[in-house]
């Protein structure tokens, strides 16, 4: 096969698909463009004006559709542009891209020039919108005054008689009678120079774009084609062969260059080099980083780069396209091995900014408008948006941005790379835009550039070219002088054009590494479940592909709070279904680099580190790759067929100097050749049998290419692109369908995220850390709300559409309460601290407000981020939500008609999701909201036959809870109830009751301790059970109640169980009795106590194995139902002895006394018969602690001294010596049966070996239970 018939026989291995042309079409004349969003007072020659397609070529390909809309927006996205002579001329250059609905991008590069209008039509179009404007403006001047308004109805009738927005112009100006147009121009004069146009002053020029369309990213190369070709136009001299022949070689016979070589071919002044990285190298970006790095400094960019990776909604703001295309282009491709998922279009043009309101993360880019300040954009998403100013240098995150995995050290280690290559790591430096290439017009200089380039010239040869180009420099004038400044040129855009491909690669290669470092071992955790691809894809929602839990859990703690959030994106999912998908397809080319990388690593890095502890460690890669890109730009491998003469029809196309000639389609339409060089062979380029045919590498070529989106409802790209309104309604609907899916989905994973069982189907098990993945969630839905909120949004206050709504909803409700019904409403429920203060209990406007008293200067944001988080703590999101919606008249306000909020099923549906969070308890408001304050209100339960005892007691409580205690309050006389007002306790653990009377009569039994949180509903039972007062039980005047959640539903919803289960609590008062009686005693089984004990180690141990965020409460494995604390105490009583009659409670604490006594006793003893050895280290430690316990000022009774001593034991790694002690103490045999627990040798050694495994942990006590022992 020869070099063209591969190039010509398959448009997938072609440089270029297409070239395009774009202007004004004199057929149609002008056509304003209304989408552009331009009011008629604008000056007509600064207004937009439609353009069009005025050829491309060739006229479609099989494999890339032409999009002659698309194509046609993003080459002029602001339409025609016009100018005169006294504005400035000068060329532009700005590239995109579009997404097919696979995924694969395709590259268009537009060079846009002026050309003079030479059409009289258009002329005249120009010269009559001058005129009616003068006339417009004139009008509305005089309309100003107060007493003209008739005057105004005139300006008003005038001005829509002056915006035909779809006609032609043409007929324009065919409709204006002659005595007008008289009276139009008399008044042109009179407008100046600056604003005004004369056909005979002023000479009318208009923009044309010549456009290439590319597979892959040559930025670069098609530059200086298009730049080439269009210096061809303007020379005064024509191009030594027609324009048709150098398109046609672009298109048809200049082939991509093969994967790890370059290509050279010809453009119409000179040579130009392209070329491909190899396949173990990064995918080819031609886009120079350098320049983005220059505009916002390394910070801005990690942080921008950080919003994309969490698949934030980000927008670009510039007045330079090609600068909006850059960024875009740079922080893509530093995303390896991930892929962005969803909009990608950073040129939005006029006509799609409808885009805008798109509810979904984007990644898009507008022009900022001459004098157009950030404010006057209207953007009706800004809760999660990173906002990018580029012309500025800043970069806008959102709220509560986590920081990226070692990013102070990435920071340093790309400002280290900067500044190898002479660049400011601080950023704010505005690049100087390329020169344009130079003009070879000499044949022999051009062969002695290609020789340079491809190291043919030896050293005499280089030394001579060396010296003619400093003698060149040295002459003031003539043409040696002119060759030795191009060739110096040449030589210095060379070097420019080498040097930022290799930082390119370089500043890639740093972030490439830190993947590498982070996700090296992800392999290990993605889970293969399904059989076969049909059975994954049928089951696609609901399978988990990757064991999240696991994998957090062997991160260090720094980089949870960013992988948590990430590994929740589109952009990870897709990354792990290419590797599960992998299984049964070839591996997308992405991956297959990523996992080759990450094989290669681990050859090389023998030492295993552990995760959690790993040092940061430089890229080790940024020579070797810099190297290899050298080496193809320095020496090209191929050179493609010169571009040669077609077989054109004479007289067509000839040169007329500064306009692009009309090209004959028949040459260019199709590839087949019609030259006499058709069966020549370019050496350099027969195809080699080895490699894979072009077919077979297009598709892994293409860098860009998503093939797995097999499972996934995405947005046709394609459809985007479309502005009719027919189009745009479609998309909107596709909009509140992807909403409603996505609203699905996150409750679901919500609710298994919470229900332990379904976590441990997902493959999460022990190692799951679900407190961070909740906080997690819940800030996912946040962000959907918000997005939700902000669809068809046109009416906003601050930068959260949530709460903006919620605050036109405040305002309409306060408007209509009249005050006397407002202070009624107001009355039904309210409360009063005991300080005082009013406190407003319930609806959704009441938590509103107290969002809005919170003293933690919150912004809209952040406020309607608590609300959502109260709302979802307390069990009325939906409801919530669900009366918010019913005011229509509002939401008909604030939204225009395509919003998701104006569409009723879906937002039922919508509502219902969210209805089913109320089947699990979350504390998500308690945790993140931690310095507010919180009204509790504390109510004591007696056993209702002796309630009237409580009127003998002065009882005191004391609540603690994870963020602190509200210290001793006491209750009023003849009271059962408090209610304060203290800072946010957390989740309740503990809470400790007393009473300060002492006296034999003032004695209560207590059933429980309520605990009431009025702001979030919570309810916590504190189960009791027993006695308080003395003579009676064991005597105690204060007890530690261990407390469990009962309902977040509030007072009205005590009695109803939730449907996550409770913590365990204090234990009840039957258990105790069964312990403590005799005939108990008899009836506990040894196995079951045993058990017990193991269980109650275990979860203790199972406690401290998970990450330390994650942890529950520790109290309650220590001393609620089924802790170490009862467990141990059925293992003391087990056959215990009593002498007493009537079978009256004893208790473990009775026989921890009477042993100690014994021991320091037998220690007397000791004294007396001359013994010298000391008591033992533990039984040293147990008596001091036992006579510190007794010492303590509380009055904590018998259960509560032991509970104590079991605690401050376990704290301090002693209570296994203790056990072993005490079973071995003379008084032992004496007090216990033979059958007991503690008389068995093999139980005791079984128990103690259980108790060590406890000292490897450090047990930190509430300061509840041990306050007031003096060690």
């Amino acid at each position: 096969m020869n070099g063209i018939s591969t190039a010509t026989g398959s448009a997938s291995c072609r440089f270029a698909h297409y070239f395009v042309v774009c202007g004004v079409d004199t057929e149609t004349g002008l056509e304003p463009d209304d989408l552009a969003g331009e009011g008629f007072e604008q000056s007509p020659i600064r207004r937009s004006f439609k353009s069009n397609v005025l050829v491309h070529y060739p006229e479609s390909t099989e494999r890339n559709p032409f999009n002659k809309d698309a194509v046609n927006m993003l080459c002029m996205p602001r339409g025609l542009a016009f100018r005169t002579q006294v504005d400035s001329l000068e060329t532009q250059f700005h590239s995109f891209t579009t997404v097919a609905d696979d995924g694969t991008r395709t590259y268009g590069f537009v060079h846009t020039f002026y050309e003079q209008v030479t059409n009289a039509q258009i002329t005249t179009a120009m010269q009559t919108l001058f005129q009616m404007h003068h006339v417009e403006h004139h009008s509305s001047s005089s309309a100003s005054s107060p007493s003209s308004s008739s005057s105004s109805s005139s300006s008003s009738s005038s001005s829509s008689a002056s915006s035909p927005s779809t006609s032609s112009m043409d007929s324009l100006v065919s409709s204006l009678d002659e005595s007008d147009v008289e009276s139009l121009a008399g008044g042109s004069a009179c407008l100046g120079c600056a604003s005004s146009f004369d056909p005979e002053r002023d000479t009318l020029y208009v923009s044309k774009a010549l456009c290439l369309l590319t597979p892959l990213p040559f930025l670069q190369a098609a530059r200086q084609f298009l730049s080439q070709l269009h210096q061809a136009v303007t020379s005064h001299t024509a191009p030594p062969l027609p324009l048709e022949s150098y398109i046609h070689n672009i298109l048809y016979e200049v082939p991509l260059p093969p994967p790890g070589r370059s290509l050279r071919f010809h453009g119409v002044q000179g040579p130009i080099v392209c070329q491909r990285p190899g396949p173990g190298e990064l995918p080819l970006g031609d886009y120079p980083l350098g320049e983005v790095f220059s505009l916002l400094g390394v910070e801005n960019m990690v942080q921008l780069l950080t919003c994309v990776l969490l698949e934030m909604q980000v927008l670009l703001y510039s007045q330079d396209y090609q600068r909006l295309m850059t960024v875009a282009e740079g922080i893509t491709t530093l995303l390896f091995p991930f892929q962005w998922q969803h909009i990608y279009l950073p040129i939005l043009p006029a006509p799609l900014h409808h885009l805008l309101d798109a509810p979904v993360p984007f990644f898009m880019g507008i022009q900022r408008r001459d004098g157009a300040q950030r404010a006057s954009l209207n953007l009706p998403h800004e809760a999660n948006l990173c906002f990018v100013d580029i012309d500025n240098h800043c970069v806008e995150a959102p709220e509560d941005l986590p920081l990226f995995p070692d990013q102070t050290e990435l920071i340093q280690e790309l400002s280290e790379v900067l500044l190898r290559f002479g660049l400011p790591p601080q950023g704010g430096v505005m690049t100087k835009p390329a020169t344009a290439p130079p003009c070879l017009s000499s044949l022999v200089l051009e062969d002695l550039m290609e020789d340079r380039r491809n190291g043919n010239l030896g050293g005499e040869e280089l030394a001579v070219l060396e010296r003619l180009q400093a003698l060149a420099r040295r002459c003031g004038g003539g043409k040696m002088a002119h060759v030795g400044k191009t060739l110096g040129r040449v030589f210095e855009e060379e070097e420019e054009e080498l040097r930022s491909a290799k930082m390119n690669v370089q500043l890639r290669e740093v972030f490439a590494g830190r993947f590498a470092t982070v996700f090296g071992r992800y392999e290990e955790f993605v889970l293969h479940s399904a059989p076969d691809l049909d059975s994954w894809l049928s089951n696609r929602e609901g399978t988990c592909s990757f064991d999240k839990g696991s994998f957090l859990s062997v991160q260090p703690a720094t980089h949870l709070h960013f992988l948590s959030r990430f590994l929740e994106t589109a952009m990870f999912s897709s990354f792990v279904d290419g590797k599960v998908i992998a299984r049964w397809a070839d591996r997308e080319p992405l991956l297959q680099l990523f996992d080759s990388r990450l094989e290669r690593e681990r050859l090389y890095d023998t030492e295993e580190e552990d995760s959690r502890n790993c040092h940061y460690q430089n890229c080790t890669m940024l020579f070797e790759s810099a190297q290899a890109i050298e080496r193809r730009l320095l020496k090209a491998d191929h050179t493609a067929i010169h571009p040669h003469l077609l077989d054109m029809r004479i007289g067509q196309g000839r040169h007329q100097q500064g306009y692009f000639p009309k090209l004959q389609a028949e040459v260019l339409a199709q590839g087949h050749s019609t030259n006499k060089w058709s069966g020549r062979v370019t050496a350099t380029r027969r195809t080699d049998p080895k490699r894979p045919t072009s077919t077979e590498t297009s598709g892994l070529d293409n860098e860009q290419r998503q093939k797995h989106t097999f499972g996934r409802k995405n947005l046709r790209q394609s459809k985007l692109l479309d502005p009719s309104p027919l189009a745009v309604t479609q998309t909107h609907r596709e909009f509140v369908d992807g909403l409603l899916s996505e609203c699905r989905l996150k409750t679901k994973r919500m609710l298994m995220e919470r229900m332990g069982k379904e976590s441990v189907e997902l493959g999460q098990g022990e190692a799951n850390i679900t407190g961070l993945q909740e906080n997690t969630l819940i800030h996912g839905l946040c962000d959907l709300l918000e997005r939700t909120w902000g669809h068809g949004l046109q009416l906003k206050q601050g930068k959260s559409a949530l709460w903006s709504h919620l605050l036109h909803y405040q305002a309409t409700q306060e408007k209509m309460e009249s005050p006397a019904e407002s202070s009624v409403s107001i009355g039904l429920d309210q409360k009063r601290l005991d300080d005082g203060t009013l406190f407003l209990k319930g609806t959704l406007l009441q938590d509103m407000r107290f969002v809005q008293t919170m003293s933690e200067g919150l912004s809209e944001v952040g406020q309607a981020r608590a609300w959502i988080h109260l709302a979802l703590e307390k069990k009325l999101l939906s409801q919530h939500l669900k009366e918010l919606l019913t005011n229509q008249e509002l939401l008909r306000q604030l939204y225009k008609p395509h919003a998701f909020l104006l569409c009723e099923e879906e937002r039922e549906q919508f509502l219902f999701h969210l209805l089913s969070l109320n089947t699990v308890d979350y504390l998500c408001f308690t945790r993140v909201f931690t310095s507010i304050s919180i009204p509790y209100r504390v109510v004591i339960m007696p056993m209702k036959k002796l309630s009237i005892a409580m009127t003998t007691v002065n009882p005191w409580v004391c609540v603690s809870g994870e963020l602190g205690d509200s210290g001793v309050r006491q209750l009023p006389k003849n009271t059962q109830e408090i209610f304060f007002q203290c800072k946010n306790l957390g989740r309740l653990s503990t809470l400790q009751l007393g009473q300060e009377n002492s006296g034999l009569l003032a004695k209560c039994l207590i059933d429980c301790v309520i605990v009431y949180n009025e702001i979030t509903g919570h309810t916590y039972r504190f189960p009791c059970g027993r006695w308080l007062g003395k003579g009676v039980g064991d005597g105690s005047l204060e007890r530690v109640l261990i407390g469990q959640l009962v309902s977040p539903g509030g007072e009205e919803d005590a009695d109803r169980w939730s449907g996550t289960p409770p913590e365990l609590s204090s234990p009840p008062l039957g258990l105790r009795t069964v312990l403590g009686s005799l005939g108990g005693r008899s009836r506990m089984m040894s196995v079951e106590v045993q058990e017990d004990m193991r269980e109650a180690a275990n979860n203790l141990v199972k406690h401290f194995h998970k990450p330390e965020q994650e942890r529950g409460n520790l109290t309650v494995l220590l001393c609620g139902e089924g802790g170490l604390v009862l467990s141990l105490e059925k293992f003391f009583l087990h056959g215990f002895r009593s002498n007493r009659l009537f079978q009256r409670n004893v208790f473990a604490w009775d026989f921890v006394e009477k042993a100690v006594v014994s021991m320091e006793t037998a220690d007397q003893m000791g004294d007396l018969r001359g013994s010298t050895e000391p008591l033992s280290l533990p039984c040293d430690s147990l008596c001091h602690y036992v006579h510190a316990i007794n010492a303590s000022p509380r009055n904590i009774g018998k259960e509560g001294k032991f509970q104590l001593l079991v605690c401050l034991g376990v704290r301090d790694r002693l209570l296994s010596q203790w056990i072993l002690l005490l079973a071995e103490c003379p008084l032992t045999a004496r007090t216990y049966e033979e059958g007991a627990l503690l008389r068995d040798r093999a139980a005791v050694h079984s128990l103690s070996r259980i108790l060590h495994t406890l000292n490897d942990f450090t047990i930190a006590l509430e300061t509840a239970l041990v306050k007031g022992v003096d060690l």
